[in-house]
């Protein structure tokens, strides 16, 4: 390679690292906004981030492959916490199924497959019969699964996600918490991976208390 073509190819180098950099840092009013006022996190000493969806969202369902690796290789220094919100009745099922899929320990194996049913497959999963088949599809036990949907467990689950909802003022899902105290999102950030690496660099500033 020749001088000239070095310090080309250098210079070239040089702006896309600082491009990377640039992007990389996300910005107050763009990438995330502030929550005001704060909100407490579920456990105290913990980094949290919660990601409040729906399974009848197209844009959650989207983000889910992404989120899942993603939530694999989070730190144990960081609670990571789902969750489902109802804007009419007809929403509330997929909240106790969500909820009764992980009383039984199975939410994380299952939410794709959730996904799937409902906007692939078009199942009505918001009936026993629809419940049912799902359960049976997938190896579930269906007097479980019913009996979880319908416990008191669930019902108080359902009601502190509606309050902590209701806390974050949010108009949309998915939307991504970090800490109570920064919101990001697929949409604010412009695209899945970028609101990964965005939440990515908020955790690192909730641990640097700024």
């Amino acid at each position: 390679m020749k001088r000239r073509e070095f310090s080309l190819a250098l210079g070239a180098a040089l702006l896309a690292t600082g491009q990377a950099q640039a992007q990389a840092q996300p910005v107050e009013g763009k990438d995330f906004v502030l929550v005001q006022p704060p909100v407490p996190v579920a456990v105290p000493g913990k980094i949290e981030v919660i990601e409040f969806f729906g399974y009848w969202c197209p844009h959650c369902k989207e983000l889910e492959s992404a989120l899942e690796a993603w939530a694999k290789k989070l730190p144990a220094t960081v609670n990571f916490r789902r969750i489902p919100v109802a804007w009419q009745a007809a929403h509330v099922p997929y909240q106790k199924l969500y909820f009764a899929l992980e009383a039984l320990g199975l939410a994380e194996a299952m939410n794709a497959k959730v996904f799937n049913a409902v906007q692939v497959q078009r199942q009505r999963l918001d009936n026993d019969a629809g419940i049912a088949a799902f359960a049976a599809a997938n190896g579930i036990d269906r007097a479980k699964l019913q009996d979880a949907m319908n416990s008191f467990s669930v019902s108080s689950k359902i009601r502190i996600a509606n309050q902590v909802y209701e806390a974050y003022h949010l108009d949309g899902v998915p939307a991504l918490i970090v800490n109570g105290r920064y919101r990001t999102s697929p949409e604010l950030a412009r695209g899945d991976e970028r609101a990964l690496a965005v939440v990515d660099a908020l955790i690192l500033k909730a641990k640097a208390g700024r």
